[in-house]
């Protein structure tokens, strides 16, 4: 078995359920006039919110701290995702992405129940939700930044092979589309240096393959800002290093979470 050891409560199972199906609905194809798929997004997104907070709340299974597993972690993110999409949306509309996000937000909902997750943890000090919070917002931060650079690349892609034009993809200028990735990119990194500081300050932390993964993925970032500016990086050089970064990134906490509750079977470390 590769199931955590507590299984979701009822209601977590039945919100989740609910979730997942008002995803779905969401991937279906519909014209641009139609407005239940979208409906059915914000229904998903909010119950997602709603399954993510009552399960991971302190005490919500009879032990102190939060329970935060790699999959949760994970959903978190693509809720974030989901979330900056909409307040981007009504400024910048790019309505094909409805289906891709909806998609992944189901696939990220069913694993968040089918590994909810063991680690407790308990904060130590006053920052310690502040490092948390940061933690968790910058890998939202991070994740619109791929996503939009999955599209520069489309956008990139298309141009080169005639297929596009300078408007880029979606009908999103490219220039324009560029400078919205490394703003995500820079708001990432400002909130995730924000993080570490606050983490490495802690007398609790230590060096692990969280730690070393984190700094890693902060390395990477900061090398493609400076080689950005300095050197003017840009296209896919950019863009890969920003994937790498990321990549980085989900694995010091995804990844080595992952490892310990699904391969390793433990529920600490």
């Amino acid at each position: 078995m590769i199931l955590a050891a507590d299984p979701p409560a009822a209601s977590t199972t039945l919100a989740t359920v609910f979730t997942v199906a008002a995803y779905l609905l969401a991937t279906l194809p519909a014209g641009p006039e139609r407005r239940w798929p979208l409906q059915a997004l914000v229904a998903a997104w909010g119950l997602q919110a709603l399954v993510l907070v009552s399960d991971a709340w302190p005490g919500a299974d009879g032990l102190p701290g939060l329970r935060i597993g790699f999959a949760p972690v994970l959903s978190l993110t693509v809720w974030l995702v989901i979330a900056i999409h909409g307040l981007e949306s009504r400024m910048l509309p790019v309505p094909r992405l409805r289906r891709t996000l909806a998609a992944a937000g189901a696939v990220a909902a069913a694993l968040a129940w089918v590994f909810p997750g063991e680690l407790h943890v308990v904060a130590h000090s006053h920052w310690a939700p502040l490092h948390w919070l940061l933690g968790l917002l910058s890998y939202g931060l991070f994740g619109a930044a791929v996503l939009h650079a999955l599209l520069l690349d489309n956008a990139e892609r298309r141009l080169r092979s005639g297929i596009g034009t300078g408007s880029g993809t979606f009908g999103v200028p490219l220039m324009r589309l560029e400078r919205l990735t490394f703003r995500f990119v820079q708001a990432g990194f400002i909130v995730l240096t924000l993080a570490l500081v606050l983490g490495l300050s802690s007398a609790y932390w230590r060096w692990d393959h969280k730690t070393v993964l984190s700094l890693l993925g902060w390395a990477t970032l900061a090398a493609l800002l400076i080689g950005r500016r300095v050197r003017g990086w840009r296209g896919h050089l950019a863009t890969r290093w920003l994937y790498a970064g990321a990549l980085l990134l989900l694995l010091a906490y995804v990844g080595s979470r992952f490892v310990l509750e699904v391969v390793l079977q433990r529920a600490t470390g």
